[in-house]
């Protein structure tokens, strides 16, 4: 640009003298020097004010003022060196055209050349993509995507008919119904619904609605986050969890949120996991005295103590972490005692059916007796409130899993039963949870990234699904629930088909479904047979005697469960068989304790331990 204005300047000068005379003359060597007096003058204030630094396809609007407020300091500083020291008589006219030529140079010089870059310099990856919302957030988002070089804006999307046909920023807003023709006339890879303010169920509306376009879809971060300063408008993200189920989440009680943790000392189990995390996230909202993290795995307890204390930069919650065992009643009572536990959340379990399937043992040692360690423990340091996060595979379970989680709830059952009132012991039952470590949408995202296919045990398979913070806050409220001794159920909706969800996120990832119908397709759903132990659909409810709470999403189931003296001789049995490695004794008890245990006959070929 300085070589530009060096060689150009000096012309700009020469074509104002030609406008003043209205003649076209050859310039006499005097002429030639004194019109080279102008770059010489412009180049180093041109640099002082900053306009060699700016990179040209970055140029902000507001270099419109510096071009013009310099270009003018310019021309007068030329003027009075051309009149007072070359003594070269011009008319005024002439510098002042001299002045408009210049400027003119000037902008179309830089904004010429910012257009040519954003317009024309392309790369092959760049993708074509639409803004659904032709407000604050769909122009800053265009604005940032133009000065990139992955994606190229192409137009709005927005419901106003006021906007229609309009242009913003150089880009036309259509109406939503023209998406299919503008996918094909403009090679439309990608839809960003830049609604921030939109509520959820508006952006699953548009979810739902933009699917059979079969268009990547991507979302702007919603208004609290903007406002926080968590994300920007340019923090474009997959579609949620959430927004995949179209599930509405119910706002939570803030009282039943606070009430086991407000000034108290809170412990949670298997603090690392997907569900113990979030409880922890959720657990430092409520202001607790202390937050005891208590975990197996070293990397999971330093990942989740590094993570809140970022997010507690003022440190008003001491944290504990704390590497050991739910097995070890010793050593977590000692915690409880040391550090005056008042709540305690017992989220440590194995919880992937086709690994405890594997490992027998080592899944009832941990599910059952680490509840039973954990949940006695509580009981002899005057725990207030223990709550167990359990599962609906402990209904009528096909798998050990489920088995051994079904054994846990019926060991706080009967301390619940016998129990003189000190600790209040109870369950919280729910089905899967969208983005854990066990989910088959991170999987599924996985299998996209690499191209496929979609691996689906079951073409009629169906689970119950919730998102993790949603299930989090439920099992918070659900433990300051009642009395001790009962099973809470949350409300999980209806449950989903497997298939149809990887369906929806294979559409909503901008690919087409490949299939006998449409040989064409870019990705497969392949049916792998279902796993050892894995049930077609889920149950959250072992009997139909269930009661409501004062939580529209929470329930209250009465079941039927084994007297302490009963429970504690059987568990003595499963103990020895463990200790022995029987796994078929320890099949046979788990049988007779829980109830319409059903193995299935894989377990049979896989009755070994890793």
């Amino acid at each position: 640009m300085a070589t530009a204005d060096g060689l150009l300047l000096p012309l700009m000068m020469w074509l104002a003298v030609s406008l003043r005379y209205g003649t076209l003359e050859l310039p006499t060597m005097l002429d030639m020097m004194n019109y080279l007096v102008l770059p010489i003058i412009a180049i180093p204030l041109f640099l002082r004010a900053g306009l060699y630094r700016a990179v040209i396809r970055y140029l902000a609007d507001k270099v419109v003022l510096v071009i013009s407020s310099t270009a003018s300091f310019v021309m007068l500083s030329y003027a009075a060196v051309t009149v007072l020291v070359n003594n070269w008589s011009l008319p005024g006219t002439t510098f002042l055209i001299a002045w408009l030529l210049v400027v003119f140079y000037m902008f179309t010089s830089r904004f010429g050349a910012r257009f040519i870059l954003r317009r024309f310099v392309r790369t092959s990856l760049q993708k074509s993509v639409l803004i659904y919302g032709a407000g604050s957030a769909g122009r800053q988002l265009a604005t940032a995507l133009s000065n990139g070089f992955e994606y190229q804006p192409v137009g709005f999307l927005d419901d106003d008919k006021r906007l229609h046909k309009l242009e913003i920023g150089g880009l036309e807003v259509f109406p939503p119904t023209e998406l299919a023709s503008l996918i094909k006339r403009k090679s439309v890879k990608q839809v960003l619904l830049a609604l921030p303010s939109a509520s959820k169920n508006r952006r699953v509306e548009l979810i739902n609605w933009l699917e059979p376009f079969h268009v990547d879809v991507r979302v702007v971060p919603g208004i609290a986050d903007l406002i926080s300063g968590q994300a920007t408008v340019s923090d474009v993200r997959t579609v949620d969890v959430d927004e995949l189920l179209g599930r509405e989440a119910v706002p939570p009680d803030q009282a039943l949120l606070a009430a086991n943790i407000r000034g108290k000392v809170v412990m949670v189990t298997g603090a690392g996991g997907s569900i113990g995390s979030e409880l922890c996230r959720q657990i430092i909202q409520q202001d607790p005295i202390r937050l005891v993290l208590y975990e197996m795995s070293e990397f999971a307890l330093y990942s989740i103590d590094q993570e809140l204390r970022h997010l507690l930069p003022d440190a008003v919650i001491e944290l504990v972490p704390v590497l050991g065992s739910v097995q070890n009643e010793q050593r977590i009572g000692a915690i409880m005692q040391r550090y005056s536990v008042q709540t305690v959340y017992h989220a440590a379990a194995y919880k992937h059916v086709p690994i405890v399937e594997f490992n027998i043992t080592e899944g009832v040692l941990n599910n059952t007796f680490g509840t039973l360690a954990t949940a006695l423990a509580a009981q002899k340091q005057g725990v207030e409130t223990f709550v167990l996060v359990s599962t609906d595979k402990a209904v009528r379970p096909t798998n050990v899993m489920g088995a051994t989680k079904r054994m846990a709830e019926l060991v706080l059952q009967a301390f619940a039963d016998t129990n003189d009132g000190s600790t209040r012991f109870c369950m919280v039952r729910f089905g899967n949870v969208l983005g854990s470590s066990g989910s088959v949408v991170p999987l599924f995202r996985k299998q996209l990234e690499l191209g496929g296919p979609i691996t689906v045990t079951h073409p009629e398979i169906t689970r119950y699904f919730m998102t993790i913070p949603e299930a989090a806050q439920l099992v918070i409220q659900a433990g300051a629930m009642g009395c001790s001794g009962e099973v809470f159920v949350l409300d999980m909706g209806q449950p989903v088909k497997i298939v149809d969800l990887a369906r929806r996120m294979i559409h909503l990832s901008g690919y087409t479904i490949k299939d006998t119908d449409q040989s064409e397709g870019e990705i497969e759903i392949q049916y792998s047979g279902l796993r050892p132990g894995e049930k077609l659909y889920e149950e959250l409810l072992i009997g139909h005697n269930v009661l409501g709470t004062s939580h529209p999403k929470i329930m209250k189931a009465k079941e039927d469960f084994l007297a302490k003296s009963e429970m504690d001789e059987l568990l003595a049995e499963l103990l020895r068989a463990c200790s022995e490695n029987s796994l078929e004794t320890i099949i046979a008890l788990l049988h007779k304790c829980v109830v319409d245990f059903k193995p299935e006959a894989t377990i049979k070929d896989h009755l070994y331990d890793y």
